[in-house]
């Protein structure tokens, strides 16, 4: 059957199977295929029913001398061979097939023969001369495809010099191999048996790893919206009378300045006025209130108003911004099939240490954005991709040392081959709302707004990866 789903529609599509087919699976699921019989005999010789099944299937059988005794069976249209197999057992018999011969004998007559055919297999083995062969490793690691003829790990190759000489594993006891990883050559030094194992082995296993091109398009979007409402307010007075003068401002700064223009006037002149109050760059001494937007670029009304001995300052400003941003960086990596590929672009932050000696160093950190991605290629060319994916950014100082703040998806797709799998999950919005105000006067209906500073911010930041595996072809080169 065939099953696949199509929005909300799920379909199952069966195929009939025809006689030959359902046959065929009996017969798999049986495990016994040869032509049928029946049999039913009373007190029969086991030698006289071995020579009907051989007279039935025109086999060639040699049954042993130690083979006697006899039996009763019924078997109704029962395959021949597993009629031998139920003959075989309940006498206690085993069998071995030759070609087109069949010896039948007592299973212990059978094991022990077996077991003599070994010992002199291995002592003509311990006999055989031994011989040198060189194999140029062409696209392996000589010390990676030595572990799998001694049986042990690579890693104890003697590392004083460019050869190590190990022997266990798929060697002989009187074998040995040698590497040489300067040149990437096995020497094996073995009997011909071995030779020719080991000769075999290496044409299926060294040969070209397929490797996997890796592109991936990191973006990262940005929307942000801001608006802003605030105001500056200032009220200066300066006036004289017969004891002195006084003088009311935003700021000490501002009545240090009237204070000082009138002192200096009274020493030159007698007379404390004219005043100087604070101006150009001095100005904001002035303000009462000074709860500005924070934008230099933020659409604003002023006015001063003089009368008499009283300046009054006001000014009204407001600001909305609407920012969107798009970050596009599109790295590739080509790595093997199985082998890890790495693609990592951020900043390293640099902070002092203090060993326990007192002594400072500079150390780093890292706020990177980085893919760690493992492809394995499977037999019907698709993709399964280990994916780990980290956006690390700048978070608080802490004593001088920087914190990371970390965000990590983790996964596995299997993926076409060419077919793009897309990221997400990485999204934040940050809401702010804030009022700075005036104590009471802040909260004055209307009157308030010029004693409040307000904000309001909308931030989202979403970051999205797309991979795309695609398997290179041997004859591709980049």
């Amino acid at each position: 059957h065939v099953a696949y789903q199509a929005n909300n529609i799920f379909t199952i599509e069966f195929k009939p199977i025809s006689k030959e087919e359902l046959e065929e699976t009996k017969k798999a699921k049986f495990g016994y295929t040869g032509e049928r019989l029946s049999l039913n005999f009373q007190d029969i010789p086991v030698r006289a029913v071995l020579q009907l099944i051989a007279d039935f299937t025109s086999l060639n059988v040699v049954v042993s001398d130690s083979v006697d005794g006899n039996l009763t069976l019924r078997l109704k249209n029962v395959p021949w061979d597993q009629a031998l197999d139920i003959i075989l057992k309940s006498k206690g018999l085993s069998k071995r097939e030759s070609g087109n011969v069949l010896l039948v004998a007592p299973s212990e007559e059978i094991a022990a023969q077996e077991k003599i055919d070994l010992e002199a297999r291995q002592s003509i083995t311990e006999l055989a001369p031994i011989r040198t062969a060189f194999f140029t490793i062409n696209f392996a690691k000589v010390t990676e495809l030595v572990a799998l003829f001694t049986g042990g790990d690579s890693a104890n190759v003697n590392a004083e010099s460019d050869s190590g000489s190990i022997s266990t594993g798929i060697l002989s006891p009187r074998g040995s191999a040698i590497v040489d990883e300067r040149t990437n050559t096995l020497i094996v030094k073995d009997t011909d048996e071995v030779i020719s194992e080991i000769r075999r082995i290496l044409k299926k296993l060294d040969v070209p790893i397929r490797q996997v091109m890796i592109s991936s398009r990191i973006v990262i979007a940005t929307d942000q919206f801001t608006r802003e409402l605030g105001s500056r307010f200032g009220v200066t007075k300066a006036s004289t009378n017969s004891d002195g003068f006084g003088a009311t401002s935003g700021t000490f700064a501002a009545t240090d300045t009237i204070a000082a223009s009138g002192l200096d006037n009274l020493a030159n002149t007698g007379v404390a006025t004219p005043f100087s109050v604070p101006t150009g760059a001095s100005a904001v001494d002035r303000l009462n209130v000074n709860l500005a937007t924070s934008g230099a670029a933020a659409g604003s009304l002023a006015f001063a108003v003089l009368t008499g001995s009283t300046l009054i300052d006001l000014e009204i400003s407001a600001l909305q911004a609407e920012n969107e941003g798009e970050v596009i960086s599109s790295p590739r990596v080509v790595t093997a099939d199985r082998h890890e590929a790495h693609i990592e672009q951020g900043v390293e932050i640099p902070y002092l240490s203090a060993s326990s000696s007192g002594a400072t160093q500079v150390e780093f950190k890292k706020a990177v954005l980085s893919i760690e991605v493992t492809p394995q290629i499977t037999p019907d060319d698709r993709v399964i991709m280990d994916l780990a994916v980290n956006n690390d950014t700048v978070g608080d100082i802490f004593s001088g040392i920087p914190s990371i703040d970390t965000r990590e998806v983790s996964t596995q797709v299997l993926v076409n081959n060419g077919d793009t799998v897309v990221l997400g999950g990485i999204y934040e919005q940050v809401t702010r709302d804030e009022v700075d105000k005036v104590p009471f006067l802040g909260d004055i209906p209307l009157i308030g707004y010029f004693f409040r500073h307000t904000l309001e911010s909308d931030e989202r930041r979403e970051l999205l990866i797309f991979v795309t595996p695609k398997i290179l072809k041997d004859s591709l080169s980049l």
